[in-house]
């Protein structure tokens, strides 16, 4: 898996920058109820979309692990980051009207780390608040291009943010499916010389770099035209489960 402290720097540029933050943030503002007054970004990265949920009244908290990704985000809002881990909140029960977890849950090691994130982001939700969370990030990415088909002998493990398995999860915390939505990865279209390097440096988490499967897919991707031409943008998935009224 990536350094995301050391990834803080490139993070921003790689990732489609101020577009896709306001494409993200906006889709989750569109999942919240209107009374929504205090938010908690869950691994908030570099605070691009943290900032973009912000104003309107509503009053965001963000928090991350990496203490790169903290610190980015810490400049762009002063006084409304924490350092803190997803899977042991640093807030009491019940402080927020809502949580959000974008681009977060993929990069769990497993059901069981999943599930605690998402009881985590549970206990700190008040009563008839909303969890929102990206869902299928990683089949957001095939966009049937050709890329994706010199990408198709990798191994593909069970995906632990597959939309059934966090509606399972949200469930043992005793959150009901609330609705959902879609939004452009702006940016984010796969070139193929792009996509030779994130094989290089571990992106993709079950391709070790300098394999020999690295080394064919690396060819491959050579081999197609249009190296620096993106591909079409993913468009990722969101999903919103709450918390009854009552508990």
């Amino acid at each position: 898996m990536l350094d995301y402290g050391k990834e803080a720097d490139r993070y921003d540029a790689s990732r489609g920058g101020e577009p896709r933050a306001e494409a993200a943030a906006a889709a989750v503002r569109g999942l919240l109820p209107p009374d929504t007054r205090t938010l908690l970004d869950v691994a908030c990265g570099t605070g691009l979309v943290t900032r973009s949920l912000a104003g309107a009244g509503l009053r965001v908290t963000g928090v991350d692990a990496a203490h790169g990704m903290a610190r980015m985000a810490s400049d762009r809002l002063p006084g409304a980051i924490v350092l803190g881990d997803s899977r042991r909140l640093p807030f009491p029960d019940a402080s927020f009207d809502a949580v959000c977890a974008v681009w977060l849950l993929h990069l769990l090691s497993g059901p069981e780390e999943a599930a605690a994130v998402v009881a985590e982001c549970a206990r700190v939700l008040r009563p008839g608040g909303v969890f929102v969370t990206t869902v299928d990030k990683a089949a957001a990415h095939d966009v049937g291009s050709d890329i994706d088909a010199v990408l198709a002998p990798r191994p593909v493990g069970p995906a632990v943010d597959r939309a059934q398995a966090v509606e399972a999860y949200a469930a043992a915390r005793g959150l009901t499916p609330a609705g959902g939505s879609r939004f452009r990865g702006h940016g984010q279209g796969r070139t193929p010389r792009s996509t030779v390097e994130d094989i290089g440096r571990g992106w993709f988490t079950r391709i070790t770099p300098g394999s020999p499967l690295a080394a064919r897919l690396v060819e491959g991707l050579a081999a197609l035209p249009d190296q620096e031409v993106p591909r079409q943008d993913p468009r990722f998935a969101l999903r919103s489960f709450r918390m009854p009224p009552g508990a």
